[in-house]
């Protein structure tokens, strides 16, 4: 154990396992480094926040060249960042207004405070939001309340009131638990967290028709899938549909920590003094951001998700013909994930680090793969050779 190692466990509290077993001192592109020089495959990418690698020359410019003009100005006033990233975001969605904030549980926090105003302004105080069973929407106490997995529930009863789930992918489910105090519901459109989930071809359609239907809010949790990740800006966008409210983080700040409500005109109700951030939209976060998305956009990144994120998909398929123990394939883009027949996920996310590729588990049977946007096929084949190795290890 390091030097380093001993000391987080002596300071930190224990709120996370740190799996790897690692500490990285140092990131270029697709790779990271240790603090014994040992070379990396990062294929968690800070959760999917690094969209366009470690330390990418745009990030790092922005950086500077922001951090020499203003670092943080009160909401107060207006900040050239902030406005500019606002007409990207709203200029690249369907959507209207946003909001900034920190943090993709913040921005759903908001997303949350928006529907209960829009219930209690059109909807008789409607407040309810029905989301998805082993969907993930961060860890607030509110947040934990609208995930849908008990075991991150538990240690903190009583919850927040107002939540309800049904299975996800099931429209019959989503349909029947609608009712006069529904004022929203709230999906991932691919689960990440939950398993790399991918709903069938017209689910998300059909929630927005229900939707429609009943007059209630469509909030999308586009915070693990936007930005190009699963080969298109926003991943509703292979739906045909457009949100009410959507939620971005992560890959939008490529590292650095922000993230963004959005909302048409319709839901866009927050007046003054309702909403507020004290770091939400500073301005160099913003200036991050911006650069961020032009580069997203302006290097095609979504398709080089789809593209690389096919080719990937392909080798991790060849693996499952070649392997028994290997169950499932799926995702989309840059967001894949590899079911095993038995709980062995710890196993080879340990055994690939060994070998110089970093992945994330989700046990007990899952691995997650959530690579830069910037990655090769190269890399791909050398993850590939690095998986095959460590599943002869764990079979």
């Amino acid at each position: 154990m390091s030097h380093w190692i001993e000391l987080d466990k002596r300071y930190f509290m224990n709120t996370g396992h740190r799996r790897l077993g690692v500490t990285l001192v140092r990131g270029e592109g697709a790779r990271v480094w240790d603090d014994a020089g040992k070379e990396y495959l990062d294929f968690i990418a800070g959760w999917a926040a690094c969209s366009l690698g470690h330390c990418h020359p745009v990030i790092t410019e922005a950086l500077r060249e922001q951090s020499e003009l203003l670092i943080l100005a009160s909401l107060d006033v207006y900040t050239i960042p902030q406005i500019e990233l606002a007409e990207l975001l709203t200029s690249s969605s369907s959507l209207a207004k946003v909001f900034f904030c920190n943090s993709g549980a913040e921005a759903n926090e908001g997303a949350i405070k928006l529907a209960r105003k829009y219930g209690k302004l059109h909807l008789n105080g409607a407040y309810e939001v029905i989301s998805a069973l082993k969907s993930f929407h961060g860890r607030t106490l509110a947040m934990v309340a609208a995930t849908g997995k008990p075991e991150y529930q538990v240690p903190f009863t009583p919850l927040p009131e107002g939540f309800s789930h049904v299975p996800y992918n099931d429209i019959g489910a989503l349909r029947a638990a609608v009712r006069e105090r529904t004022c929203a519901i709230l999906l991932e459109p691919i689960q990440g967290e939950g398993g790399v989930n991918v709903p069938a071809e017209n689910y998300l359609k059909e929630v927005r028709a229900l939707c429609d239907e009943r007059g209630i809010l469509l909030i999308l949790d586009e915070i693990q899938t936007g930005c190009g990740r699963t080969g298109t800006l926003w991943a509703h966008e292979v739906s045909g549909i457009k949100p009410d409210i959507m939620t971005v983080g992560k890959g939008l700040g490529g590292g650095i920590p922000i993230a963004a409500l959005l909302a048409n005109d319709r839901a866009a109700c927050f007046g003054p003094g309702d909403h507020g951030s004290t770091y939400g939209g500073n301005p160099l976060c913003c200036a991050v951001a911006a650069a961020v998305l032009r580069c997203i956009m302006k290097e095609d990144l979504p398709g080089n998700a789809t593209r690389v994120g096919s080719y990937f998909r392909e080798r991790l398929l060849g693996l499952q013909e070649e392997w028994d123990v290997v169950k499932e394939v799926r995702g989309r883009g840059l967001l894949l994930a590899m079911e095993f027949t038995k709980p062995v996920a710890l196993a080879m996310v340990n055994a690939c680090r060994e070998l110089g590729l970093l992945l994330n588990p989700i046990p007990p049977q899952t691995i997650r793969f959530m690579p830069p946007l910037i990655i090769s096929t190269q890399d791909v084949d050398q993850a590939i050779v690095i998986l095959d190795a460590a599943i002869r290890q764990i079979k």
